[in-house]
């Protein structure tokens, strides 16, 4: 197994003079050395041969001896010197000082085909930022990683990768719901990938502390790696930097907005830098449409995280990088400017991809009002948000009757029998306007459905599938994640043969934990 290593994360930033792995307050350093912990019997559980290529990998390097050793800790890659970055973050709205890498230790940095990737363990030991916790994790939330960081991808959300799963054969013990319960379960790693892991508390922590230097040459490293298409350090392109970050970000989270993910735990110390989506904890996908849901029982109070609040905290958080930057460029005005057009935009843009998950293309007075009355008419009773997108690309123009066109979207709805008295009247008078509004459109009935089999997954991981894959592993049975794994590479295709999983959840996931109620140690 050989990698064309380019590491210029160690080499060009300031590192933790202090080499024992002991917690610690890391000061003036963007990052420490450590090694992974050795594990006590490693085993492959799943990889990716898509990933691999991407890094320079065949699929024997995937079948060694040596890349299961570097990929579950157990060696460490000639010429590399592994490490955890220090970064601080608000959590929950809260500054929650130093945080770093708790769990997660970076591999090293390669180049391939002209592209940069930084390889990191997720679970394989303690660090320095690792607080009170062991760095280790388990198989179930390293199974809802690997699976949604691919998944993601594949239906073209800004995601980190995943490159491997496996197993450590380490015990680890676990409070899923923080409730007094804990237990042993089964110890795991996943490899996962991305040009960069920087986050928003990168950025934060050299603010708080008033370090000044520090921050500017981290702040500039970044520009010339990852931005530097906006030119030299200044204080307009670190303008520029601020841009662009709150328009990926922006971005990024139209596209959640769009196939229904609830990200869970949007702290600033999880929100990339490059507008990816990144730490797949207690995420979870809207099987119901509602704008107050959250998979994550830690939030289940005041909901900071749901799904109908994420571009608030998208934009609460660019507002604690704005912060962060102030430094470097000394003007606040500039910096509000583009905090203010982030609300324009936002606004624009999901009217725009609401428009296209319906089939509207062009532009009308009374589209806005024909989003708003969709939005409320979802919500009226539990009705699957991706089934009923999916299906509503079926729909004819030429249909005329009301309970005909309810008729195409009725899977959708997880009690049919309440599509009755004012609901029902309610959905007539929304299906009769947009069909009024469709015959506005040049397309025909078969070139919308194309465009919007493009926009509206078919096929998504649903909270209770990726919990039978978990299920199942435990039991030694991988059978699942590889279903899985090859179903959500295609998520806008029909594929007959899976469509077992175009379902909406069954009844016994509705309250089941890992289901309806994940944790952030999920």
């Amino acid at each position: 197994m050989k990698l064309n290593i380019k590491e210029t994360f160690t080499k060009e930033l300031p590192a933790d003079p202090i080499l024992e792995n002991t917690r610690r307050q890391v000061v003036e350093s963007c990052f420490s050395f450590v090694n992974p912990k050795k594990t006590a019997r490693p085993k492959l559980v799943h990889s990716s041969f898509e990933m691999a290529e991407e890094i320079g990998l065949s699929r024997e390097d995937l079948d060694s001896e040596s890349f299961l050793n570097v990929f579950t800790g157990n060696k460490v890659m000639p010429d590399t010197k592994p490490y955890a970055m220090c970064y601080g973050g608000h959590q929950f709205g809260n500054w929650a000082g130093q945080l770093g890498d708790g769990r997660a230790i970076n591999l090293t940095e390669i180049e391939h085909n002209q592209k940069r990737w930084a390889l990191q363990l997720k679970g394989a030991g303690e660090t320095p930022y690792s607080r009170t916790a062991d760095g280790l994790a388990v198989l179930r939330s390293s199974i809802r990683e690997y699976l949604c960081s691919e998944a993601m991808y594949h239906l073209g959300v800004p995601t980190t990768r995943a490159l491997s799963l496996a197993l450590t054969g380490d015990q680890v013990l676990r409070d899923v719901l923080y409730n007094g319960n804990p237990a042993y379960e089964k110890g795991a790693i996943v490899c996962r990938v991305a040009p960069s892991f920087l986050r928003f508390g990168n950025y934060e922590i050299f603010a708080a502390r008033q370090d000044d230097k520090t921050l500017r040459i981290l702040t500039d490293y970044t520009l010339r790696h990852f931005f530097s298409h906006l030119g030299k350090p200044s204080k307009e392109t670190y303008l520029k930097f601020f841009q662009e970050v709150t328009d990926r970000t922006l971005h990024m989270i139209l596209h959640w907005q769009r196939v229904g993910f609830v990200h869970g735990v949007m702290n600033t110390d999880n929100m990339s830098i490059l507008g990816l989506t990144i730490d797949y904890g207690p995420y979870g996908w809207l099987e119901s449409y509602d704008k107050g849901w959250t998979p994550n029982t830690t939030d289940s109070q005041f909901k900071r995280y749901r799904y109908g609040n994420q571009s608030n905290i998208g934009l609460w958080n660019l507002y604690q990088l704005a912060n962060a930057l102030f430094p470097l460029i000394g003007e606040a005005a500039p910096l509000e400017a583009i905090l203010e057009s982030y609300k324009t935009n936002y606004q624009i843009e999901y009217l725009e991809m609401m428009k296209s998950k319906i089939g509207l293309f062009t532009d009308d007075s009374e589209d806005v009002q024909l989003i708003n009355s969709l939005e409320e008419n979802l919500e009226l009773t539990e009705t699957d948000m991706t089934i009923f997108f999916r299906k509503l690309g079926n729909l004819k123009k030429e249909i005329n009757r009301e309970n005909a066109i309810l008729d195409l979207v009725n899977d959708a709805f997880y009690a049919p029998n309440e599509i009755q008295g004012e609901i029902c009247k309610k959905w007539e008078g929304w299906f009769s306007a947009y069909i009024k509004r469709l015959n506005k459109e040049k397309l025909t009935d078969k070139e919308r459905r194309a465009r919007m089999n493009t926009i509206n997954p078919k096929y998504v991981l649903r909270n209770y599938m990726a919990q039978l894959a978990i299920d199942a592993a435990d039991k030694d049975d991988y059978s699942i994640i590889d279903e899985l794994f090859l179903l959500l590479k295609n998520p806008y295709d029909e594929q007959v043969k899976y469509e077992k999983w175009f379902v909406k959840r069954p009844e016994w996931a509705r309250h089941k934990v890992g289901c309806s109620m994940l944790s952030c140690s999920s």
